[in-house]
């Protein structure tokens, strides 16, 4: 039972992750009036691309978003939900932000996860968990013409890595891998609402005066 937990954890959290990515990318996609195949395609990038660096950089090839047809579906399906109910998707208050925030917990300890499974140590494990749940993030923020958030001055990466480390934490001590993914995707999504919320940030540059 725990070994298909291990094998099954972090496709799930790959998964949800993907869903909730893939809308932030749509949404963002319908502020800048994209057509459909626009809103797919950045529903797409933004839901995979984390995953898909992952899966390259520890030799899990092909990636899962390409070898899985259930990435694209899912993917497909967040675009489509925004494309076409996007009145009530954008009700929220700063929905891109939020969105994006609950997929960066799942990709950070999704990343984590799956780079243990694959033997990486602690360390790599931790910065690959927090590379997968700012990948897609980047790439949304890239096309759409905008600096990406994992640049601005909140806490992004950050609460991904503090994520990441927590999945990394709890497999060194052997504590279940669900404690750890919970705890982890739990603090990250904290992390990210004191940002958004409470205007939590790292020191910004400040160009010197002349």
């Amino acid at each position: 039972m725990h070994e298909q937990l291990i094998h099954i954890l972090p496709m799930v959290l790959d998964l949800g992750g993907t869903f909730v990515f893939a809308i932030s990318g749509a949404v963002a996609a319908s502020r800048h009036r994209l057509d459909i195949f626009g809103v797919m395609v950045l529903a797409f990038a933004a839901g995979n691309a984390g995953g898909i660096t992952r899966d390259l950089l520890i030799g899990a090839v092909p990636p899962a978003a390409i070898a899985n047809w259930t990435y694209v579906g899912v993917s497909v399906l967040a675009g489509f939900i925004v494309f076409f109910w996007s009145s009530i998707v954008t009700r929220l208050d700063h929905p891109v932000q939020w969105f994006d925030a609950v997929g960066l917990a799942f990709f950070a300890v999704a990343g984590a996860e799956k780079a243990l499974m694959y033997g990486l140590n602690p360390l790599m494990a931790a910065l690959l968990g927090m590379l997968t749940g700012i990948g897609g993030g980047m790439l949304r923020d890239v096309l759409v013409r905008e600096i990406p958030v994992v640049l601005r001055a909140d806490l992004y990466a950050l609460a991904a890595l503090a994520g990441a480390a927590t999945v990394v934490i709890a497999h060194l001590l052997q504590i279940s891998p669900l404690a750890g993914a919970l705890g982890g995707g739990l603090l990250c999504f904290a992390l990210r609402y004191g940002a958004i919320r409470h205007r939590w940030h790292l020191p910004a540059a400040r160009p010197s005066g002349r």
